[in-house]
């Protein structure tokens, strides 16, 4: 499986969620399979999108589309760090 976290500071949370639940159906069909939202616990507005893709290669390309660019600057997205991840091992203790 390949993931992507994503570590943003958003002008405020709930514009950022609305367009964020909005933007699932293009999120699915450019291959987001699951996703978490998680916030830093002294920062509701510091924001981690932790999501298992398809592929590494179809993550980059939706992050790095215009559309992508623009639907940010709609939501309030302040300096996005992407981290593209390939999992070598998982378990449950």
């Amino acid at each position: 499986m390949q993931y992507v976290l994503i570590i943003h500071e958003v002008a405020d949370y709930p514009v950022w969620k609305k367009v964020f639940d909005s933007a699932a159906g293009i999120r699915k069909a450019a291959g987001e399979r699951s996703y978490q939202v998680l916030k830093y616990q002294n920062d509701p507005n510091r924001i981690v999108h932790f999501s298992a893709w398809t592929s590494i290669e179809d993550a980059k390309r939706f992050f790095e589309s215009p559309e992508l660019v623009k639907i940010r600057a709609e939501a309030g997205v302040k300096s996005p760090d992407f981290i593209y991840l390939e999992q070598l091992e998982a378990g449950t203790l």
